[in-house]
């Protein structure tokens, strides 16, 4: 069909009757009355985001930082003064605190009833290269601090001297970052980004019978090169090693471990293998979701030789009926 043929058609049929609908009219309206609405909205959208672009991008205009009492209220709701962990153990604060570019160092004191006491912290500063230490009466007895800085709240646990009715608790930032000029040169401390820190001491009270976490996950078939070979798994603290066999063909394997539970960030492995010790003390991952997180430990050992790997778990702080399901898993 031609253009021409395509007009002369119009045409004939423009001088018909209308179609059988009696709103063709108001919905036409209606149409063009959500059309012009729509085109407002993005135009406000478009100006609010012109704004926003602007004071990102125009020197000398920002947006303006949080209050002081804003980032407090955040740091309350974030260390509340009392809560329930999920495995139903209840916490009670017993000191607030904070640190940020200004305060490189606080202290406070708190009583001692006996119940195990925890540090609280929370973190607002992307890529902070500051960290925070913490100090029980000036020692380093625990934790060894909080790095890097999250967002979400992080708890470990205090160990506090026997015999004492309250104990100073000291936060002080420090730099755990360096960088080298270049790979023979000299090393140089980073250049201090502080962040701002809201600190916390607990209290929690054990509970009355132990709790018993759900079984961590299975491990993989293969994680990166390596194949699954064995698996072991327990509760601790009721299972506290266990025994691995077996020959790589290539002189290496990798031993990745799994915790589930409250205090599985609180797991420590140790290794043998034929009775000589690995120097390294590792954690323990915790897998609820995404892909499988890989902390797999690599270990050298006598390539096409069978060799037996032992291993010792354990965990920092008191742990009173709170039990860790922990797996662990041997690849090569």
């Amino acid at each position: 069909m031609s253009v021409q043929d395509l007009r002369d058609v119009l045409r004939e049929h423009a001088g018909g009757p209308s179609p059988a609908n009696p709103h063709r009219h108001d919905q036409i309206h209606a149409r063009v009355r959500r059309m012009r609405r729509r085109r407002r909205v993005m135009a406000g959208a478009a100006a609010v985001a012109a704004a926003v672009a602007a004071a990102v991008l125009v020197p000398g205009v920002a947006a303006p930082p949080p209050s002081h009492e804003t980032t407090a209220a955040a740091v309350r709701e974030a260390l509340p003064e009392r809560f329930t962990a999920p495995d139903g153990t209840p916490y009670r604060r017993l000191a607030l605190t904070s640190l940020g570019p200004d305060v490189r160092r606080a202290s406070v004191t708190v009583p001692v009833s006996g119940r195990p006491l925890d540090v609280g912290a929370v973190c607002d500063g992307r890529f902070a290269s500051l960290d925070v230490r913490v100090l029980v009466n000036g020692n380093r007895t625990g934790p060894p601090g909080f790095s890097p800085c999250r967002p979400e709240r992080a708890l470990w646990p205090l160990t506090v001297p026997p015999g004492v009715h309250d104990v100073t608790i000291t936060f002080e930032m420090t730099d755990m970052g360096w960088k080298c000029l270049d790979e023979t040169g000299p090393c140089e401390t980073a250049t201090p980004r502080p962040a701002d820190w809201g600190l916390a001491v607990y209290e929690w009270t054990p509970p009355a019978r132990p709790v018993f976490p759900e079984p961590v996950r299975a491990f993989p078939d293969r994680a990166g090169e390596m194949r699954l070979a064995a698996s072991t798994s327990g509760v601790w603290p009721r299972d506290s090693t266990f025994t691995f066999e077996g020959v790589s063909s290539d002189g290496s394997i990798g031993l990745e471990r799994l915790c589930s539970g409250d205090l599985a960030d609180r797991m420590w492995f140790r290794f043998r293998i034929d009775g000589v010790e690995n120097p390294s003390t590792v954690g323990c991952d915790v897998w609820k979701e995404g892909p499988f997180p890989r902390g797999a430990i690599p270990l050298d050992v006598p390539k096409g030789k069978r060799v037996t790997v032992t291993g010792q778990l354990g965990l920092w702080g008191e742990h009173t009926n709170r039990p860790v399901d922990w797996s662990v898993g041997l690849y090569r």
